[in-house]
């Protein structure tokens, strides 16, 4: 009985590439396997990026520096999500880290709408310009990195509790839930102990 022919690399599953890329690294069907694969989410990429980065220069550097970060770590790729999960998580990562916030002195050269607003859909009652601009040092400062990234993946792409929870490879009970109450509950209490500090 003959071996089956190898099947086409655009008949393949993305963690079938996945698979290939890193077993075959260095070699023409290695090369050929990451090339299939993030030539399917290169345009998609690239629209995560122009839609937290508003600057399209920037985005696509974002994109590219994403993506290069996908490259070096798919050998760490460990099949608990699926792949575009996994590189989104990188996508996100690696624009929130290009989204620089905004000082708490006010400059009058910048405008506060240039940015991303990092907490959208985040049901927070943001009241002017200054304080959208607090939010983003507060998104900085005042939560822990699953905090910022659960509530990102919340805000920005709508994700489901569930689809957070196996992105993020939670396994407590409540899973993200747990996990944007306290992001919104920090968000809130530091938005008011601002507000306080300028009302005295």
């Amino acid at each position: 009985m003959q071996d089956e022919p190898p099947r086409a690399l655009g008949a393949l599953e993305d963690e079938e590439l996945v698979d290939l890329a890193v077993e075959r690294k260095g070699t023409r069907d290695g090369d050929a396997a990451v090339a299939e694969l993030f030539g399917r989410y290169h345009v998609r990429v690239v629209a995560w990026c122009r839609r937290i980065i508003r600057d399209p220069e920037r985005a696509r550097d974002a994109a590219q520096d994403a993506q290069l970060k996908a490259l070096g770590r798919l050998d760490r790729f460990e099949h608990r999500a699926k792949f575009s999960s996994w590189l989104f998580v990188i996508v996100r990562n690696t624009c929130l880290n290009a989204v620089r916030p905004v000082s708490l002195t006010r400059d009058p050269d910048v405008d506060p709408d240039s940015f991303v607003d990092p907490v959208r859909g985040a049901d927070l009652d943001v009241e002017s310009a200054q304080e959208a601009a607090i939010l983003h040092e507060l998104l900085r400062t005042e939560l822990e990195d699953d905090e910022r990234r659960a509530l990102a993946l919340r805000s920005f792409e709508r994700m489901s509790v569930d689809a957070i929870t196996e992105i993020l490879g939670l396994e407590n009970r409540s899973g993200a839930r747990a996990l944007l109450q306290r992001a919104r509950r920090k968000l809130r209490a530091a938005l008011e102990r601002d507000r306080s500090r300028r009302s005295t």
